[in-house]
């Protein structure tokens, strides 16, 4: 998803003018499956999609297909890809329930 921000700036001729700044927003999120009672981490541009991805049988050739009804527990906004997938990285590292469910409780707070 690309965010646009307005940015107001004043020239020297007194005339107002605008920049248009886009930025990348990816977000980490969680999904959590009762049926197989597990919890799955991912990140991505577009949480909806990814939900829909993760729900579809059709399209899902993944481990979470087994899974399916996927409910999305939280989706983290991050500024970059890069930071997305660091934080990503960080919680899969954990490999704690305990920690996602924090998250998913508190927020992220990294």
């Amino acid at each position: 998803m690309v965010r646009a921000q307005e940015e107001e700036q004043k020239p020297a001729n007194g005339r107002f003018f605008f920049i248009y700044l886009c930025m990348d927003q990816h977000y980490v999120y969680i999904l959590y499956s009762e049926t197989i009672d597990k919890y799955y981490v991912g990140q991505t541009e577009d949480t909806e999609k990814r939900l829909s991805f993760h729900n579809d049988p059709e399209k899902n050739n993944i481990w979470t297909q087994c899974g399916i009804p996927w409910v999305l527990k939280i989706s983290i906004a991050f500024p970059s890809r890069t930071e997305a997938i660091k934080a990503e990285r960080f919680i899969k590292s954990q490999k704690s329930r305990k920690f996602i469910r924090e998250i998913i409780l508190n927020g992220w707070k990294k």
